[in-house]
């Protein structure tokens, strides 16, 4: 399967950042993309960065006028959407949402973030309430997607659910970048270990791993740091965790890359980690801590 990714830097207009991505659709269809994901929060900048209430204004419902915009792009160019949308689902109740179109513009499902980060410049818990809709792939006309968002990506137990559920792919889309004080070097390590935990769960549950992340800078409203360069480096792995592309960490891309998707069952039959889990054992892992 050919797999299209949109790594941008996202500007304050939405409509202006909703039209720029269609023109990467467009090209990822005429490339072949049968498949294609966009980065986290990809209608506006990264507002977490501050705690505004104004912000909230930028959510909108599923189904909405972006479900929209995007599913009658889906339909017309025949191709499975991964869209990351401010949720608002009530007044005071909004959530960071994932939803997939099908090649027909419907909706072919949601995942709402479960795992909320609370740090310098991604005060998220101010804006999103925790996902409640669980880890549960979500089946397309391409196959069953285990769609998670961000910082779902750095915890193994989404992906193994994910794929004890059938998952044939999952898919990360990301907002993430350097903390201008941190070294270099640090920043480095920080980058390299987000590829590398995701190429975790692809080896862990033999199945490719599409994570899609924004770049470019983006100035704090506030001042009290001097924003988030987001670190790019949008990628496709396999099932062993080999990498079949990696973006720059500073350009944007629409890329398209072909995906095996048979070699998964091989690699499962060599590596067979599920057969070998010993479930019985494994009771702690729904405690916060075991003392």
């Amino acid at each position: 399967m050919k797999i299209g990714i949109i790594q941008i830097a996202c500007s304050a207009d939405a409509q202006k950042n909703k039209e720029y991505l269609a023109e990467g659709i467009r090209k990822a269809a005429k490339e072949g993309a049968e498949l294609v994901v966009m980065q986290e929060l990809h209608n506006s900048l990264y507002f977490c960065q501050t705690e505004c209430t104004d912000h909230f204004d930028l959510a909108e419902p599923i189904p909405g006028p972006s479900t929209e915009f995007f599913g009658q792009l889906a339909r017309k160019l025949g191709v499975v959407i991964v869209t990351s949308l401010f949720e608002k689902r009530a007044a005071g109740l909004y959530h960071n949402t994932a939803v997939v179109l099908e090649r027909d513009g419907s909706i072919a499902g949601k995942y709402r973030k479960m795992h909320i980060p609370d740090d310098p410049a991604y005060y998220e818990k101010f804006y999103f309430t925790p996902g409640d809709l669980g880890f549960h792939p979500i089946q397309t006309s391409v196959g069953r997607l285990g769609v998670q968002v961000c910082w779902d990506q750095w915890y193994p137990e989404g992906a193994r659910l994910m794929a004890l559920q059938g998952a044939e792919l999952l898919i990360y889309p990301t907002a993430i970048g350097y903390e201008s004080s941190d070294t270099p070097e640090e920043q480095e390590r920080q980058r390299e270990a987000w590829t590398t935990v995701q190429r975790g769960h692809a080896v862990a549950n033999g199945l490719p791993v599409i994570a899609v992340n924004r770049t470019g800078h983006e100035p704090d409203p506030s001042g009290q740091t001097h924003g988030i360069q987001f670190w790019g480096s949008s990628f496709v792995a396999g099932p062993q965790g080999e990498l079949l592309y990696r973006a720059p960490k500073d350009e944007e891309v629409v890329e398209v890359i072909d995906i095996d998707m048979k070699r998964s069952e091989n690699v499962r039959r060599w590596w067979p980690f599920l057969r070998d889990r010993r479930i019985e054992e494994f009771g702690g892992l729904t405690r916060r801590f075991i003392d």
